[in-house]
């Protein structure tokens, strides 16, 4: 796999737009297309959480039609959440809007939005941003870029990645961008993605390969232990490249599969080490776990403390909130089999050994947590299984962002 330039424009057929509609924010775009000049194979994963914001159900019932699909509109600063029949009102008079523009149907537009919870969207400037959208596509790394920054909230920086790669002998493209920095959970994707590719895949294998995709990249970030009413992931394969068609499993697939996982394991980790007002990316790996799930949820069970992430601010060593995080995580293991590192820069520290603190150096320990890049390793000595989660450190920007939030 090479890493190159281009985002989601990066595969062939994709372009992409971006739109001050002044929805919410003053002196930037905010909104966004992508389009496709030929139909997609379309896959999606959604929010768990019961309360979903009405573009999250207009994409998930096209998602599970199982139908082509060709554009994406996208909207920042109003989530269209909690806004009843008005707000699907306004889903769909945004997807027709963007549908008479591109000469599609209207069930051929994917809606996202993010945003304040609870207030209505101004479908006038959704209407003339999807017209303006239209007229502005193109395909270049700038359009791209331009894409991934119009769909940001809190985020201090647009996510975007692309690669390429070859199947069957037939060079191919994937990109992707993303928007999430606070109310990131894992309990789904917990964001806002949008993943493009070329790439001759079916929508069954598609959907097999995102939602697998997911459970060890997005599924396995957490900034501040809430679940969005807004996440969605989308993947759109347009088949532009002409590799022989994916539609099973095999080497194709699992070469197909692995670039997918490169990207959103990318942005995932981007999407934490972004979380609101955080300082630093820090990852807990839990290693020897007995099954792969309870390796999942010992390392989430860390990452999503909000004590460990004080004490990951405070650059503080107090390793027995880590400790405290594995033991109310639900899975039953031995306290004293437990040996637990801190790691940065290359640097590695023994912090507990067999459940009890080892001789460290408190000043060598806060100097290591000072990185930007800090890694929590845990061995359970239970088994083999083994399981990385993503998170940030807690700080006081955090309060100050969302205390203030629609303001």
């Amino acid at each position: 796999m090479k890493k190159i330039q281009g985002g989601v424009c990066a595969p062939k057929g994709f372009k992409a737009a971006a739109y001050a509609a002044k929805i919410k924010y003053e002196g930037r775009d905010d909104m966004a297309m992508l389009y496709s000049d030929e139909p997609c194979e379309i896959a999606g994963t959604f929010t768990t959480n019961v309360v979903k914001a009405a573009p999250v159900i207009w994409d998930r019932d096209i998602v599970q039609a199982g139908d082509t699909v060709r554009a994406a509109v996208v909207n920042t600063g109003i989530a269209n959440a909690c806004t009843g029949q008005e707000g699907m009102d306004c889903v769909k008079a945004t997807a027709w809007a963007a549908a008479d523009a591109l000469g599609i149907k209207e069930n051929e537009v994917l809606i996202g939005s993010t945003g304040v919870i609870g207030m209505q969207l101004p479908v006038d400037k959704l209407r003339t941003g999807a017209y303006a959208l239209a007229s502005g596509l193109e395909r270049s790394p700038e359009a791209a870029n331009r894409a991934a920054k119009a769909i940001m909230t809190t985020d201090t920086h647009e996510k975007e990645i692309a690669y390429e790669f070859e199947i069957g002998g037939v060079t191919v493209h994937i990109g992707g961008m993303s928007k999430g920095s606070g109310m990131i959970h894992p309990n789904m994707c917990t964001m806002l993605g949008y993943i493009t590719t070329d790439v001759a895949i079916s929508g069954d294998m598609l959907q097999k390969a995102l939602s697998d995709v997911v459970t060890d990249t997005f599924n396995m970030i957490s900034v501040d232990g809430d679940t969005s009413t807004n996440d969605t992931l989308l993947a759109f394969a347009n088949g532009l490249a002409e590799n022989p068609m994916i539609d099973t499993e095999g080497m194709d697939y699992d070469t197909f599969y692995k670039a997918l996982n490169t990207v959103c394991l990318h942005l995932a980790k981007e999407m934490a080490a972004d979380g609101e007002g955080a300082t630093k990316l820090v990852e807990c790996e839990v290693r020897g776990a007995d099954t792969k799930d309870n390796a999942r949820i010992l390392a989430k069970s860390v990452i999503g403390s909000s004590l460990v992430k004080a004490a990951m601010y405070g650059c503080d060593a107090n390793w027995g909130r880590e400790l405290c995080a594995l033991g109310y995580s639900g899975v039953t293991f031995d306290p004293q089999n437990v040996d637990m590192y801190f790691r940065a820069d290359d640097k590695e520290m023994l912090i507990c050994k067999s459940g009890v603190g080892t001789d460290y150096s408190e000043d060598e320990a806060a100097k290591l947590l000072s990185s930007d890049h800090v890694e929590i390793k845990v061995d359970m000595h239970m088994g083999s299984e083994s399981a990385v989660a993503y998170g940030c450190d807690l700080t006081y920007d955090y309060v100050k962002i969302n205390a203030d939030y629609r303001s």
